[in-house]
């Protein structure tokens, strides 16, 4: 017992023995920690920033991931997309209208997720001021997705298929499950005659 070995192999045995209750111990780690430093507890710097900018902060991937591109980033992309001068100032236009919607929304919707987290800084709230309060959130945010979704609605209708097409593989969307557009109705009524004869010659139906 006076080996090297088995000195090592109980000094193993024994920092198992009292380290695995301390490793045990060990506070699981918290994904919140340091937000407890943020100024509105449920915005990042980042979101207040976009808010603040009149950026659309996630709010119009719907859109933007199906084939709907958004007016900034094709602005930003306008060379490559080939964009004719009738285009570009159209795009511009509604950028800008969607911007000045945009701003003030943004505004409105930081001071009301301020309200509602000094209202528990302070131990005001309740049930029913609680309840208001999200209403608020909610409405407003409501409006300000609905600025940047319609801005990318009327965005893609200035693009034809092909700068549409384009514009998904200059922002890496490629690959992916982006629409581009449905099929045309004629597509639709080619595929319904297809399938109604295919049932028929498999199940023997005239």
């Amino acid at each position: 017992m006076s080996s090297p070995f088995w000195k090592l192999l109980l000094a193993g045995l024994a920092i198992a023995a009292f380290g695995a209750p301390a490793v045990a111990q060990m506070p699981a780690p918290n994904t919140y920690a340091g937000f407890q430093n943020r100024e509105v507890k449920a915005l990042s710097d980042d979101e207040i920033g976009d808010l603040k900018a009149g950026r659309g902060m996630g709010l119009a991937l719907p859109a933007e991931l199906n084939g709907y591109p958004g007016p900034r980033h094709v602005l930003d992309l306008a060379n490559q997309l080939g964009l004719a001068g009738q285009q570009r100032a159209k795009i511009e236009g509604l950028f800008n209208s969607m911007k000045s919607e945009a701003l003030p929304l943004g505004q409105k919707l930081i001071a009301a997720e301020r309200d509602l987290n000094r209202q528990f800084v302070d131990r005001t709230i309740t049930p029913e001021r609680l309840k208001s309060a999200i209403a608020a959130i909610a409405q407003i945010r409501g409006e300000l997705r609905d600025t940047h979704l319609k801005s990318h609605l009327s965005t893609a209708e200035l693009l034809s298929p092909d700068q549409i097409h384009r514009y998904a593989e200059l922002r890496g969307y490629t690959g992916t499950a982006v629409s581009t557009g449905g099929p045309s109705p004629a597509a639709k009524i080619m595929h319904g005659t297809m399938s109604g004869q295919m049932h028929q010659h498999m199940t023997g139906d005239k």
